[in-house]
């Protein structure tokens, strides 16, 4: 039975800070093209224009975490026939399972 592709449900923080660099450097970027900032004769529009040009530079980062996260459908060296072993393999796989493995909540008995 084939599984089930959950959507969006994998490396949701990645996806959130990504949207959130996005939005936040356009309407600096925007802001600073657009709106007259002058304080005490100097001018902050390029300020905000390189601080929002940053803003989704840093989202880069976050889009390729989220897109990462979720490939699905690639097959492990074990499946292939070779040995999983070294220390980044482990720390790999147990990096991506805390990542990915949902939180829950146990109720207080």
């Amino acid at each position: 039975m084939a599984p089930k592709y959950e959507g969006l449900s994998h490396c949701k923080l990645a996806l959130v800070f990504a949207v959130l660099m996005d939005l936040l450097g356009v309407i600096s970027m925007l802001l600073g093209v657009f709106a007259q900032l002058e304080i005490q004769g100097r001018d902050f529009g390029d300020l905000l224009v390189y601080t929002g040009a940053l803003l989704v530079l840093f989202s880069v980062g976050g889009w390729v975490l989220w897109y990462s996260g979720n490939i699905e459908g690639l097959t492990s060296k074990k499946e292939l026939g070779g040995t999983v072993g070294g220390a980044v393999d482990r720390l790999a796989r147990s990096l991506s399972r805390r990542i990915r493995l949902p939180r829950t909540r146990s109720s207080p008995t």
